[in-house]
């Protein structure tokens, strides 16, 4: 799957997706942050699922309606279960995200919203 991690994961779940075979951009190796709203937009006009921290995404997804190609939220986990987490929601969740979904993943509880 193609992904964009936003700067809040950590940097160090790269190998990990990449190793499982997903095609992983991360915004922490850009020169400047552009901003939400650009990040979004990036990862819309490249087909790439957002995973973030930042429930920012998902509001401006569904409140100002601005189009992506899914997101990917990891709420309370350590920086070193990133990718692991990702992975998980990924292998459960991958087809709702490749379709415009935004899942939330959570201790103890998933959102899904279609």
């Amino acid at each position: 799957m193609r992904l964009l991690l936003d700067t809040c994961i950590w940097g160090g779940a790269i190998p990990e997706l990449r190793a499982s075979g997903h095609d992983v951009l991360w915004a922490g190796d850009w020169q400047q942050d552009p901003g939400d709203d650009e990040i979004l937009a990036i990862a819309h006009r490249e087909r790439r699922v957002l995973v973030t921290l930042d429930k920012d995404f998902g509001e401006l997804a569904i409140v100002h309606e601005r189009p992506h190609s899914g997101i990917l939220r990891i709420v309370g986990f350590a920086a070193r279960q990133h990718a692991g987490m990702c992975q998980r929601a990924l292998d459960v969740h991958g087809s709702e995200l490749a379709t415009g979904a935004i899942v939330t993943v959570e201790r103890g509880r998933l959102r899904i919203r279609e």
